[in-house]
């Protein structure tokens, strides 16, 4: 799973201390946060119409609103389907779930919390800091929950969107800064049977705790991030667990460790200490790019490691042959886990590398025709990314669809900007997504560039902000020939990088997910937005 009244400050010192802190010693506990936070009236009556458009009440949509009022911005609305706010940190509650980006690090530069509880934040501990934040900033009064906006049309004549929501209700807005994430729709395969199964199924993304697992005959499609995280926490009570593996990850060491009461207090007392700490994590993990997009075999240091780590905690030589990737590590997700590979040695878990070819009422039958008991199923398949039509029809000029734009996959201009969609920006939108380091990151230098676009805007420099088709064209040229030399590009016949292939680096190889570089790169580029990108063609 990866600014406010001091927004400029913040920004200003975001590479070399990431931001100032904030963020008041005493953060409010996960217990104490709990249920809806539905607002008591909806901010915006339907028919009614708003400045900025906000779609999603996570990460990305609570920092452009903060960001907003810290412009002194207040004409804006956040559209929020759930009845809470958080995003992935609200739907994502199976059991282990936390980030695998240390939690000093994966928080707001302008909030940050001195207080985490463990070195890796677990999830509820993440929902707690987004409550917090958002309630330290006045932002639950601007959010309509329970708002699932459905449908984004273009009105040319009138020079902005209208919105309409699952239930008919109908906004309008000059401009649309959609925040819905990446990865937030589950992928669920397609089964033969499964539509037959007796027992309970469900995605990870989607727990089912009312599922009584203790005695049961558990079967767990995946080895993915969320699966290598509940897995060990599950196999302790099931009578068995049978998991299914198509391809096996790289595991290294987790090293999460609970962080001491007086260190908190310390960075609480000393914020500059705080600062310095974020810092060193930032640039611990900005190395690892240095082996992802630039000297792939750098990677190989990695890639011993997890072998090591495999062959200390497993004992049996065709358990570890198992899971024994065959691809460089970079390619698909690097995992962090202390105690998947201990988990899958225990003698009642089972890993099974066989396609599933049938699910029957109470089994599910591999290729080879073995069939295995199973009483609840749990798919960790991960979730569909970057589709432009999963719950949201976008109409752009002149009645084009993003879902037909995007049929070959998403493109946008630097993440945020796609040409034939006016005043439409996107966060943690195509090719801003990170294999190494933290994604809050990247949001804060995309929240700042689409401020910047909006004063145009204000300043009547343009009627409308438009992203030019040959700037967005050359733009991704470029950006695709920098993948040549990274870890997510296949090289048939190298003798040091094996074939890779992975959500993010498709067969077509596009990939439309990754910043191909360092996040630093990334958010020297973003801190200055060029109007002559936008400016209609002469």
């Amino acid at each position: 799973m990866a600014a406010g009244p001091a927004g400029d400050a913040a920004a200003e010192s975001g590479i070399a201390g990431l931001g100032r802190t904030r963020h008041a010693a005493g953060m409010t506990s996960a217990a104490a946060v709990t249920g809806p936070n539905v607002a008591a009236e909806p901010p915006l009556a339907p028919g009614g119409h708003v400045d900025v458009a906000i779609l999603g009440a996570g990460f990305a949509g609570l920092c452009m609103a903060i960001k907003l009022q810290a412009a002194g911005r207040h004409d804006f609305v956040v559209f929020e389907k759930a009845a809470r706010l958080g995003g992935t940190w609200r739907d994502n509650t199976y059991p282990g779930c936390a980030c695998d980006v240390p939690a000093h690090l994966y928080s707001y530069s302008f909030a940050q919390n001195p207080r985490w509880s463990r070195t890796y934040a677990p999830q509820p501990e993440i929902l707690a800091y987004l409550e917090d934040v958002a309630t330290r900033h006045g932002l639950h009064r601007r959010i309509a929950f329970e708002t699932p906006i459905t449908e984004l049309v273009w009105d040319e004549a009138a020079r902005h969107w209208r919105l309409t929501a699952a239930d008919g209700r109908s906004f309008t807005a000059r401009v649309v800064v959609s925040a819905v994430g990446a990865l937030h729709v589950p992928a669920v395969p397609d089964l033969p049977g499964l539509e037959r199964f007796a027992g309970a199924a469900f995605h990870s993304a989607r727990w089912r705790h009312d599922v009584e697992l203790a005695g049961r005959r558990v079967a767990v499609i995946g080895t993915g991030a969320s699966a290598v995280q509940f897995i060990p926490e599950i196999a302790p009570h099931v009578e068995r667990l049978t998991v299914y593996q198509r391809t096996p990850p790289w595991v290294l060491p987790r090293r999460d460790r609970p962080v001491p009461v007086a260190i908190g207090s310390l960075f609480a007392w000393v914020p500059g200490l705080l600062r310095g700490w974020r810092a060193v994590q930032y640039w611990r993990r900005e190395a690892i790019a240095l082996g992802l997009a630039y000297k792939p075999k750098l990677m190989g240091r990695g890639q011993k490691q997890s072998a090591r780590f495999k062959e200390r905690v497993i004992a049996d030589p065709d358990l570890r042959l198992k899971l024994n990737p065959f691809y460089t590590l970079g390619c698909k997700r690097m995992l962090l886990s202390d105690d998947f590979y201990a988990t899958m040695a225990r003698p009642h878990v089972e890993l099974v590398t066989t396609p599933i070819t049938e699910v029957r009422p109470d089994a599910l039958v591999t290729a080879d025709g073995v069939e295995r008991p199973c009483d609840v199923l749990i798919f960790g398949t991960g979730f569909k990314t970057f589709d432009a039509s999963a719950g949201l029809r976008v109409q752009g000029r002149g009645g084009r669809s993003l879902a037909d734009d995007w049929r070959r996959g998403p493109e946008a201009f630097r993440g945020v900007a796609v040409h034939g969609y006016p005043n439409h920006f996107l966060l943690v939108g195509p090719n801003s997504g990170l294999g190494h380091n933290s994604i809050v990151f990247m949001i804060e230098a995309q929240v700042r560039y689409v401020l910047q676009c909006l004063r145009w805007l204000d300043e009547r420099r343009l009627e409308e902000v438009e992203v030019r088709a040959d700037v967005q064209r050359a733009y991704n040229e470029a950006l695709q020939k920098r993948f040549e030399r990274t870890v997510w590009r296949s090289r048939p016949g190298s003798a040091w990088q094996l074939p890779c292939s992975s959500w993010y680096a498709p067969d077509d190889g596009r990939n439309t997910a990754l910043w191909p570089g360092l996040s630093a790169g990334y958010w020297l580029a973003m801190r200055r937005a060029e109007i002559a990108d936008y400016m209609p063609a002469a």
